[in-house]
């Protein structure tokens, strides 16, 4: 999903295997996801994905920027009951939760794994098949 304040960029939706850099987009003060070949259209993200970033995640800070001290994230929404505040975020495998905009820019992270689509899931029981084995 891509936040509120990118509905006047050129978005579209996260494939697996992307290539993702945290970049700032021309007109905004929001940060998101782009890849490098096409820096102006946002890569949007769904609730589930989940990314591996090349490096250690970098977040801005007023002077010096902050390693949140992990690289495996699932992409998610927090704050929704607050509509004018960023919902995009990321959980990091240590547990630490941070806004996409607060993203350091440039950072390179691959779509490992989409969320499983509610159209695509099974709607009949599984079939179970025994095997057994033949005597010689």
């Amino acid at each position: 999903m891509c936040d509120y304040s990118l509905h006047t960029v050129a978005s579209r939706d996260a494939k697996i295997d992307d290539v993702l850099v945290s970049c700032r987009f021309p007109g905004t003060e929001t940060r998101g996801f782009c890849t490098k070949d096409d820096p102006l259209t946002a890569v949007c993200l769904r609730p589930g994905t989940e990314l591996a970033f090349q490096d250690d995640v970098r977040i801005k800070g007023i002077f010096f920027r902050r390693k949140v001290g992990a690289h495996l994230a699932r992409f998610r929404q927090i704050d929704t009951n607050k509509p004018t505040e960023h919902h995009d975020a990321l959980e990091f495998s240590n547990g630490r939760i941070v806004k996409v905009t607060d993203l350091a820019t440039g950072q390179r992270a691959r779509v490992l794994q989409m969320p499983a689509d509610a159209a695509t899931r099974r709607t009949t029981a599984p079939i179970t098949i025994e095997l057994r084995a033949t005597q010689l």
